[in-house]
Formats: C-alpha cells, structure tokens, sequence
C-alpha cells in the first residue's frame, strides 16, 4: 500500500512539474468549464516589459490575464478522480521509433525544419543549425516514450546555437544537453546560470523578453508567452523565466516559435511586429481544459493564435512522444486538422510526423 502510495505521489510530482499544475495560493472559484477563448484586450506587450511587470522580488509572473488556478488537490481530482472521456482511446496509441533522412537534411542547405519528437526540432539555416528544447533521453521514468528515437543523438548535426524556451523538464533536459558540443551556444529566458554552471556550458546567453542576439545575417528574439515554469515544487514556480523564440534566419524565412503557452492576446501583437512565415505552436497537454487551460493551447486555441499570428503557415509539435494530459498522443494533428478545415485554412497547415522536414527555402 505503501508502495502504491509513493507510486502515484511521483507520478502526480512529474504531472505537475511538466504539464502544468496551479499555485496553491489560487483556486479557481468559477467552475470547471469555460469558453474556448473569451479574452478582451491584454496589456500591450512592450509596455509590459519596459515597466518589468513580469518580474517580481527573486522571480517572474505572468502578467497576462487570469493566471493558472487550482492547487496540489486541484492536480489530484484531475488525476485520482476526474472522468477522463478519452481513455476508451488508449488502445490506438502506438509506439513509433523515429528515423530521419539525414542525408537529406545536410544536403538541404537552405531552411529547413525537422520535427524530432516531443518539444525538439531542428531549424537548419545555410549550414548552422539551430536545437529546440532537445529531449532525447527517458525523461520520465513512469511516463511512456511513444517516438524513441531509432537513431544515436550523436547523428544530429552539432548545433551553432541550442534554444531552451523555459525550464519544465520536458523542455530542459540535463541528460540531452550533456551530450552536446561544449562549442554550443545556449540561448534561454533568465534565470538559468546555475544550471547551465553545473553542465560547465559557458557558452550561454540569457534574455528578457525582446531582447535579442544576432549572429551575422540571423536573428534570434526571445517573445513574451503566457505559461510558466517550475523544477523543483520545494523552490516553487516561476524562479526562472519562460518565453517564445522568433528566429530571423540567415536565409531569409522567420520562423515563430511558441514554446509551451496558453492563449492570450499577445499573439495578435506579435502578428503585428513581425512578418512570420511558419509558426510552430505547441500542441499538446490540453485535456482537461478546466485544468490544462491556463497553460496550454487546445486546437481551435492553436487555429485562432495562428491567425493572430499572421503566419503563412503553421506547424504544430509538442505531441506524439508523452502523455501529459488526458487526449491520446496521436490526437492533436486530427483534432487541429478538423479546426484547420473547419477555418477553411487547411491548405497552409505543415503536416509533418516525427523526424520528418520541412524544406522552406
């Protein structure tokens, strides 16, 4: 029993460190259900940073709308007592090793986007390469792996540049970055030093939201996102900043990405600024809505950022490798796929599997 107990009290632990619980000094008192999207208009995204409304005394908030909701016993009726209406699809989930045509992708030579599984994708650009949120090695030990890779991480090209949108262990993971060139240089919201210390990676350049580092003829912008982040629920949340990444590359397309974020009106403003041909949104953890809500987008969420956006075109990742929330890792591509024709804008969704690519240009 006792076993049992400390069993599913690490399984609720890694739940909330990764998909997203609530604070415990915020509970929700409106119900459980909620529209879609109902936010009026949010403060503007500049005026946010230039006042530092994000930052607090040792920390970081979110500055955009209501924040999560719930606590610890909020995360333990999702988990212990919460009808779950997509178990009867469990069944179709199938594990699927994930191969890349790597020839392919070093001959390319232009821009293009690899799906690798998860939260990672590689971004080449005229010979550099650009690593998302690599994640490579059994991150949780009782959460299954959908999309192992059948391939070394040793076959990635080495990466001039290794973007980490925040610090939730699928996003930054210790293990993966040790296998990395000591010559990579590490790009990451604030707050990161003592970890990137302990991995003697000194090569590592932290932003605030807007800020940005440029090398040669590319560009690399940190964005503001409503999430948040957490490593240790003894510390507490929110230690270190979170944030999308735009990256103006050497060869010309931009490219937005999301990194984990819930929906808020700062994705029209980031339509505003800037030109972006192909974002890539972070789809996955959505389910239960009244409990994943507040961090995570859902598929018409995805559809309606992605119009905020202005994109061209849109590709979704964040899926097919765990489990985090209630739906089956196969269902966001077929659930967006729906939203995306009902929007009558299906022709410029990118629909790639796990190590697939993207060639853009």
């Amino acid at each position: 029993m006792r076993r049992h107990f400390i069993k599913t009290f690490c399984r609720l632990a890694l739940a909330a460190v990764a998909a997203g619980p609530m604070p415990a000094w915020t509970e929700e008192r409106t119900g459980m259900e909620s529209p879609t999207y109902t936010y009026g208009k949010g403060p503007d995204l500049v005026d946010v940073v230039r006042q530092k409304k994000h930052h607090t005394t040792g920390g970081f908030l979110n500055p955009f709308g209501p924040d999560r909701q719930g606590g610890f016993g909020r995360l333990l009726r999702w988990k212990l007592f919460s009808r779950n209406r997509y178990k009867r699809f469990y069944h179709q989930e199938s594990v699927t090793p994930v191969s890349v045509d790597w020839p392919g992708v070093y001959a390319a030579g232009g821009v293009s986007v690899t799906f690798l599984k998860h939260a990672s994708l590689l971004i080449g650009d005229m010979g550099d390469y650009l690593l998302l949120d690599p994640g490579f090695s059994d991150i949780f030990r009782f959460i299954k792996d959908f999309s192992p890779l059948a391939f070394s991480p040793d076959k990635i090209p080495s990466p001039r540049h290794v973007l980490i949108t925040h610090g939730h262990y699928d996003h930054l993971d210790t293990s993966s970055l040790s296998r990395l060139s000591t010559d990579a240089h590490v790009v990451t919201p604030l707050g990161y030093d003592r970890i990137f210390d302990n991995l003697k990676i000194s090569r590592h350049t932290q932003l605030d939201w807007f800020e940005s580092i440029t090398d040669g003829g590319r560009q690399i912008v940190l964005l503001p996102s409503k999430h948040w982040t957490m490593r240790n629920p003894l510390v507490g949340p929110n230690t270190n900043l979170w944030g999308a990444f735009l990256v103006k590359t050497a060869g010309g397309p931009v490219i937005f990405l999301s990194g984990d974020t819930a929906y808020f009106d700062g994705f029209k403003e980031i339509g505003e600024r800037y030109d972006i041909d192909l974002a890539v949104i972070n789809l996955g953890a959505y389910e239960p809505r009244w409990f994943m809500k507040g961090s995570h987008l859902n598929p018409a969420e995805t559809v309606q950022a992605f119009r905020d956006l202005k994109a061209r075109k849109l590709m979704i990742i964040h899926w097919g490798t765990f489990r985090l929330g209630d739906e089956p890792v196969h269902f966001p591509p077929i659930e967006l796929r729906r939203e995306m024709e009902k929007a009558k804008m299906l022709d410029r969704l990118v629909d790639i599997r796990h190590g697939e690519t993207y060639f853009m240009a």
